[in-house]
């Protein structure tokens, strides 16, 4: 499904009825990503909200640089149009960036959250400098720097050896996103605030989701989001890299219907 939100085309997926949950994909990928967990979600009850964020997938990009105050911005104004006033909110890596603005900005529209695999630190000068060198081989007419840089980075050994197929699907996403998206994607990575300080203030349930074999973000950045949110819920998934939600989508999906029943 399409619609026109802040300047821009919005594609997005609603499948289900119940309690609403909003899933946030990573960099460089699109809502694709989830569809291990739409349907579980669904027959669990819940209503599952996949939108392409602007610049990927089916999204437009628009024409603004990239920020988590944009991203956030189009998703308070896609749950508006979908008449959702409050919803469960899960962040994929860039997603849980742009999870962390939502709730610092629109603490209100929650009611608990997911951080998969990310993190809350900003990026230290060694890797804004590579979010800007991806940039200018972009510029420079080569986008295909991005899939090669982040392909190696996405899958446990484990998955890249039994599933080459998965590995090449997820692949042939991040080459269809266009450039201008990938651009405004890694400005939103670079140019993103340290949140640290906002965790200890965090008032809702929340699940942390962390995997073994993350070759992006370090299993440790899991733990320590976990340890600094008053409350939550640490999941560890050995066997997954970056994309457990995909490596290892049973027991994801398990553990996600698991906390959204308890809350």
């Amino acid at each position: 499904m399409q619609t026109k939100l802040n300047g821009i085309q919005l594609a997005y997926d609603e499948t289900g009825d119940g309690p609403a949950v909003l899933l946030i994909h990573g960099f460089p990928l699109c809502r694709q990503m989830w569809r291990p967990q739409t349907q579980a979600l669904a027959a669990a009850g819940f209503r599952a909200v996949v939108p392409d964020l602007r610049g990927f997938g089916e999204s437009e990009p628009g024409t603004e640089a990239g920020s988590t105050d944009l991203l956030a911005d189009d998703l308070i104004a896609l749950l508006d149009y979908l008449g959702i006033k409050k919803a469960v909110v899960g962040g994929m890596s860039m997603g849980g960036y742009v999870l962390l603005n939502l709730l610092a900005r629109y603490p209100e529209r929650f009611s608990a959250a997911c951080f998969i695999v990310t993190r809350a630190d900003a990026d230290d000068e060694t890797a804004r400098g590579k979010r800007n060198h991806l940039i200018a081989e972009i510029e420079a007419g080569r986008p295909d720097a991005v899939p090669n840089a982040f392909t190696p980075l996405l899958f446990a050994d484990q998955t890249v050896a039994a599933r080459p197929g998965l590995v090449e699907e997820v692949r042939g996403w991040m080459k269809a996103t266009s450039p201008s998206g990938l651009v405004l994607g890694l400005e939103t990575i670079r140019d993103r605030g340290d949140s640290s300080a906002l965790l200890p203030e965090l008032k809702l349930p929340v699940l942390v989701m962390g995997a073994r074999g993350d070759k992006a973000i370090p299993p440790e950045k899991s733990t320590d989001l976990a340890g600094q949110i008053p409350g939550a819920q640490l999941c560890m998934f050995s066997a997954a890299g970056h994309m457990v939600n995909i490596e290892q989508p049973e027991a994801f999906n398990s553990a996600l219907v698991d906390f959204l029943r308890a809350n």
